[in-house]
């Protein structure tokens, strides 16, 4: 077994010891039946929503879910490690560090691939078995689209979080980092484009708003997932609108996978033990 297979057994292996993959299945999975069957409470009855607004409501929660979960995932996945003396071990070992990196990436990855898969595959199965009015090709099309568009999102914050923890001494400094670009990612700077997305503001042409978004993978998320769509007006109905086709969208986050990935590495071989 190669050793990039052997850590990220290991980080598998630790992620199910600790409950962290249950603990966050069972918050995905609540959160997802409840958009999908209860959602429609708040008007006074119980209905199943249309596919498009289905979508949307589930894209906009998870925006906010999925990228702090997948770096409360990853946040001590170097700074842990050092201070437990684990890494410098490791590194002891004839194994390089973009195996060590290359190894926790994978099994970080494929933790919360598992958590999202399960719990919005479970709301695709409940749909196709009790959603009538949905038409089956067209629901697997677009939750396989969200599922995949999750995962890439998931693995952009597992290097962020991978950024924050070669970049901190001490995982209490770590934990307090990953709130603070959790909240400027998903909380202010969505907020700002959302306001600018709003305020309609003259000398901002369509094309500083598809580089506004491209700037940030939070925002390249709601646009996969609302491309096409009949949102209605306001900021979603613009991220739906977007120029860039789905393929576009999907390479810039794709690219946005790679500059990170480039950026860990060079941290890691800079880091000293």
């Amino acid at each position: 077994m190669s050793p990039v297979c052997v850590i990220a057994k290991k980080e598998i292996q630790d992620s199910l010891r600790n409950r962290w993959v249950l603990f966050i299945s069972l918050i995905f999975l609540i959160l997802s039946l409840s958009v999908t069957f209860a959602g429609s409470a708040v008007a006074g009855h119980l209905s199943l929503p249309e596919l498009n607004a289905l979508i949307s409501s589930l894209s906009t929660i998870s925006v906010f879910i999925i990228p702090l979960a997948a770096m409360l995932a990853s946040y001590d996945a170097f700074v842990g490690e050092d201070e437990s003396g684990t890494l410098l071990l490791l590194l002891s070992y004839p194994i390089s560090r973009t195996q060590i990196l290359m190894g926790k990436l994978v099994g970080h990855s494929l933790i919360m691939s598992a958590t999202i898969s399960f719990a919005f595959g479970v709301t695709l199965v409940l749909l196709l078995l009790l959603g009538d009015n949905y038409q089956p090709q067209l629901l697997l099309v677009q939750f396989g689209q969200f599922i995949f568009s999750s995962i890439l999102l998931a693995i952009a914050f597992i290097l962020l979080g991978y950024i924050v923890s070669l970049k901190s001494s001490e995982k209490a400094k770590a934990v307090a980092s990953v709130l603070l670009v959790w909240f400027m990612f998903v909380l202010i700077y969505d907020l700002l484009l959302l306001t600018i997305l709003v305020a309609d503001l003259s000398f901002f042409n369509q094309y500083i708003i598809n580089a506004l978004i491209a700037l940030n993978p939070t925002d390249l998320y709601r646009a996969i997932n609302l491309i096409g769509m009949e949102t209605g007006n306001g900021s979603l109905a613009l991220f739906a609108s977007s120029a860039w086709g789905l393929s576009a969208l999907y390479g810039i986050m794709l690219l946005w996978l790679v500059i990170l990935v480039v950026i860990t590495g060079q941290m890691f071989k800079r880091r000293s033990l």
